[in-house]
């Protein structure tokens, strides 16, 4: 149960300064939030030394810019910025905006760094553990973090230089990282086809600023300013506009392919299986519902609808998606016996859900479990 236990401290024990649970549009994309990455006493990355301008003046360069381009391309999309001057955001304080704003989309733009100057090409990140243990992108970036007061009240215990703080964040955000992939595969399919830029892909890293907003997020690395040639590309006027104009054009063909898909919210509960109710017909004709107790095995609770016919569902027969308040839980079942119960939760943590438990329901009412095994143990 440890890795359940992780999944309710990230959605449950966030930093509660403005923090809202909200789940984006399912059909439109109507907000979007454009993060400059730091500013103010918070610099960035300094380059080759040979500019006055720093990562921070870059990305709010390329920032303004993208925002202008999104808005001429959709007037009717609302266009938010975290910051459109040379001033100091706390990282918290960027999340709650695009939460409280109710966004569909969040970018964070930067520069890239590296300690050798070989370095070089575009990469755009969403939330996610770096499988090869390199959390450098993650710890440069979450590093303003330090620079911030009341670092115990804001981020309840997260210490960017601890690898144990960004075990959390690695959770809460899955519940949007097909989006967030997609988005990102459109940056950095502009970015090498539109511009000419090397294509580094996409990456997943433990990023504070992409691991408290609720809804489809990335943070964009336009280049290495350690790099003599990406340093000069993007300290230019033409640079910084074609890396904006592409992010704008990415964020377009994003756009237009998930309202395309024209996604639609369920319904209180829908199903691949029959729902747990018998009809019985009343004197006058007409047709009673009676609901009956049966356990389910709970595989995963999400944030937004999944895809059941996709990993990690597909093949999972029967398969149930309950909506509880603005989460979604993934059920297989039911099970109208509490040992066809049991086998079945023991079958599901040995096919990938080590964490799957058993609920009780009364038809489309959860139940305490212990309330469902009395009902069926006495049948």
């Amino acid at each position: 149960m440890q890795r359940l236990t992780l999944f309710l401290i990230a959605l449950f024990a966030l930093p509660t300064v403005g923090f809202i649970i909200h789940v984006p549009s399912y059909d439109r994309v109507e907000v979007v939030v454009i993060d400059a990455g730091h500013g103010g006493r918070a610099p960035g990355n300094l380059g080759t030394r040979r500019y006055k301008t720093v990562e921070k003046d870059i990305a709010l360069d390329v920032a303004l810019l993208t925002a202008q381009a999104i808005r001429q391309a959709h007037p009717h999309v609302k266009v938010i910025l975290t910051r459109d001057d040379d001033s100091f955001m706390e990282l918290h304080e960027r999340t709650a905006l695009a939460n409280r704003s109710k966004a569909d989309v969040f970018i964070s733009i930067h520069c890239n760094a590296w300690t050798s100057q070989s370095a070089y090409g575009t990469e755009t990140f969403v939330m996610g553990k770096n499988h090869d243990d390199e959390n450098q992108v993650a710890l440069m970036e979450n590093s303003d973090i330090l620079m911030e007061d009341n670092i115990e009240a804001n981020y309840d215990g997260f210490d960017p230089r601890k690898p144990e703080s960004y075990i959390a964040l690695t959770l809460f955000q899955y519940a949007f990282q097909r989006q967030s992939i997609e988005l990102a595969q459109h940056i950095q399919q502009a970015f090498r086809e539109d511009v000419g830029r090397h294509d580094r892909g996409v990456r997943q890293q433990p990023l504070y600023v992409t691991s408290r907003t609720s809804m489809p997020s990335v943070l964009v690395e336009l280049g290495f300013l350690t790099n003599a040639e990406e340093e000069d590309y993007l300290n230019t006027t033409k640079g910084k506009s074609e890396m904006a104009n592409a992010i704008a054009g990415a964020f377009s063909a994003y756009k237009a392919k998930r309202e395309s898909v024209g996604q639609q919210p369920p319904s209180k509960a829908t199903s691949n299986t029959a729902s747990n109710t018998v009809n019985n017909h009343g004197k006058s004709g007409e047709v009673k519902t009676v609901a009956k107790h049966a356990c389910y095995v709970q595989l995963a609770v999400s944030g937004q609808r999944k895809p059941l016919d996709e990993p990690p569902f597909a093949g999972v027969q029967p398969l149930k998606v309950m909506v509880d308040g603005r989460l979604y839980r993934y059920l297989h079942g039911p099970f109208s016996t509490w040992e066809l119960a049991q086998s079945a939760q023991n079958d599901m943590r040995n096919k990938g859900f080590p964490d799957a438990f058993l609920v009780g329901y009364l038809g489309e009412k959860k139940v305490p479990l212990s309330e469902a095994k009395k009902a069926l143990q006495s049948l």
